[in-house]
């Protein structure tokens, strides 16, 4: 028996031309993509087609951008009649999730996740924090490391991705220091990622109370498909935790890799990552090579898994 997890890619998938495609063979995500402009009275639109790449990594364009890409992609899969059992996102992919299960309005989550942007970016002077992916170490590894880096400032596990693959973030200092003790301690590679600031590190605490007024405004209802949180990896369907967890979110480490083995473990056996890129699907494979892994982002990619998923 089929059972299919849609997951929502978050920062880091998006690339020039992504959605273009689509928009302009499908009206259905040509809509989503006007509405977005619309809502946010600018061209998102234009920065997803047409680019400069580094407008669209300004993470108050990425953030709307990819949520905007990955709704068009789940409204051609929902227009064909494919829904998935279970959803989940990658960070800012989580807000996708909980647009495409009913649980939050499109235009609500646009306009909160350019906030959310802007706080984040502002949280931490420019310069001062940072990102880094360590290859090859398992979990209680990092986490020593980190401890012993923070001597030079904060820095912690903000996404546990997969097996040997956990991103650190923190005080720029401090992110250097856990690279050079990772490589020391035999991890096959220690990068920075082209990030913005710290994110799911303890520093993004001030972006909590912003968001928690501005979630005041924001209607959640009880999500349509079963949703996984990022902060807990666990179920939830109640309005007010879903509220809360995505406050924690911002300065909480991503449980990437606990939400697939949690949906492994309950029989799911599909993934289709709605959206730009493949880096969720990357992460799933190294987690478990046997269940099946698609993903949508443009007109070739969609006619296949429109016609495996509809077989």
């Amino acid at each position: 028996m089929r059972k299919t997890a849609f997951i929502f890619p978050g920062q880091g998938s998006q690339y020039v031309g992504m959605g273009r495609e689509l928009a302009e063979n499908f009206s259905a995500a040509a809509e989503v993509f006007s509405k977005a402009d619309k809502v946010l009275k600018k061209s998102i639109s234009y920065y997803c087609f047409e680019g400069p790449e580094e407008k669209l990594k300004d993470t108050v364009i990425t953030q709307p951008a990819v949520l905007t890409v990955s709704m068009a992609v789940f409204e051609l899969l929902k227009g064909e009649g494919i829904e998935p059992d279970y959803v989940a996102g990658h960070s800012l992919g989580e807000y996708t999730a909980l647009v495409a299960s009913g649980a939050m309005d499109f235009e609500d989550a646009l306009k909160l996740v350019v906030k959310r942007a802007q706080w984040m970016s502002e949280a931490v002077p420019a310069g001062e924090g940072a990102m880094a992916a360590v290859i090859g170490l398992d979990a209680e590894k990092v986490e020593k490391i980190c401890s012993e880096a923070s001597n030079e400032g904060v820095v912690e596990p903000a996404n546990y991705n997969c097996p040997g693959q956990i991103v650190v973030s923190g005080h720029t200092r401090a992110v250097h220091k856990a690279m050079e003790l990772a490589k020391e301690a035999g991890a096959k590679r220690a990068v920075l990622l082209p990030v913005s600031g710290p994110f799911h590190s303890k520093l993004m605490k001030p972006v909590e109370e912003k968001l928690k007024k501005a979630l005041e405004n924001v209607e959640i209802r009880k999500p349509k498909y079963e949703f996984l949180a990022n902060v807990t990896a666990s179920f939830t369907a109640s309005p007010q935790e879903i509220k809360n967890l995505l406050i924690k979110q911002v300065s909480s480490p991503v449980l990437w890799q606990k939400i697939i083995e949690n949906l492994i473990n309950i029989k799911v056996n599909v993934f289709v990552e709605v959206g730009p890129g493949k880096v969720l699907s990357g992460l799933v494979k190294r987690i478990d090579r046997n269940v099946t892994i698609l993903n949508v982002e443009d007109e070739k990619s969609f006619s296949s898994v429109r016609d495996f998923l509809k077989e």
